[in-house]
């Protein structure tokens, strides 16, 4: 089996590399090449251009940063979908609302190539540890096609429904991520006003049934002051984003997204778009 992969950020590259550690013959394309030398290095193949990426392959991933992107690498000049063969597979595994996954799957078939959205939920470690959660939407047959890859790089694969489901349930599950850190992290920034010490009011909070549990894993970061990106903020922002215009397009509120949303597009405007998402307590504790 070909495989195809483009985009070798945080996750893809990551994810890539999990398939060509299980032996799997890949042939990678990213816009900066650099962040494939790894890959290379290890046995896959480099082309230069999205049209050559998927060129003869039989399943084709994408792991893009916004629709745009996926849409001007499917389409635009030396675009991937004009060289993919009839009845190939194009699994895209970014985060996009999912009017766009369904449009993209209506794209797809009109040039003869199946298509599945299949988001995945998990950051920078579980990716390399191949313990991604895969949110997949498209049609079932499909789906049994993909999962074997979908293991190699994760630890289970749900199939949600039709195209565009994938990436519904993925933009569910990042709106309650970013809520909850920032509800957390305005509680945890008010307690230590109010002269409650930083490590006694995180023990604290993380151990209350209120509290999200994974916010757990994230306590090092906050309380150590180390925003490595594993999650970039201006890509939960993006998240947020799609929420948003997702509710907007079916006509649902959606009020404290956008406040949410808000607060991460003011942190992102004091140079904290490139830390890790967590950041965002760093932005409501420090002062002008």
């Amino acid at each position: 089996m070909k495989i195809g992969f483009i985009g070798l950020g945080i996750m893809g590259s990551r994810m890539a590399g999990n398939l060509v550690k299980n032996g799997y013959q890949l042939k990678v394309y990213n816009r900066t090449k650099e962040k494939a030398d790894k890959l290379i290095k290890a046995g896959a193949a480099w082309a230069d251009s999205p049209s050559e990426a998927a060129n003869e392959v039989d399943i084709l991933f994408t792991m893009l940063e916004k629709p745009k992107v996926v849409e001007e690498l499917a389409l635009g000049d030396s675009g991937f979908l004009n060289s993919m063969k009839k009845d190939s597979l194009w699994i895209d595994s970014s985060t996009v609302n999912p009017s766009f996954s369904e449009q993209m799957a209506v794209v797809a078939q009109n040039k003869g190539v199946r298509f599945m959205d299949a988001p995945v939920s998990g950051s920078k470690k579980p990716a390399e540890d191949a313990q991604l959660l895969f949110l997949v939407g498209g049609e079932k047959s499909q789906f049994e096609q993909a999962k074997p890859l979908f293991l190699k790089m994760g630890k289970d694969a749900l199939h949600i429904g039709p195209a565009g489901k994938g990436s519904a349930m993925k933009i569910m599950i990042n709106q309650l991520l970013g809520q909850s850190i920032l509800a957390f992290s305005e509680s945890l920034n008010l307690g230590m006003a109010m002269g409650i010490d930083k490590k006694t009011g995180m023990d604290i909070l993380l151990k209350t049934p209120v509290t999200a549990p994974i916010l757990d894993l994230f306590r090092s970061r906050i309380e150590n002051n180390e925003y490595e990106p594993n999650f970039p903020l201006r890509h939960l922002q993006k998240d947020l984003h799609l929420f948003t215009e997702t509710a907007y397009e079916l006509n649902q509120p959606s009020p404290l997204t956008n406040a949410a949303k808000e607060v991460y597009a003011l942190a992102k405007h004091k140079n904290m778009a490139d830390l890790d998402f967590t950041a965002v307590f760093k932005y409501l504790h420090e002062k002008e």
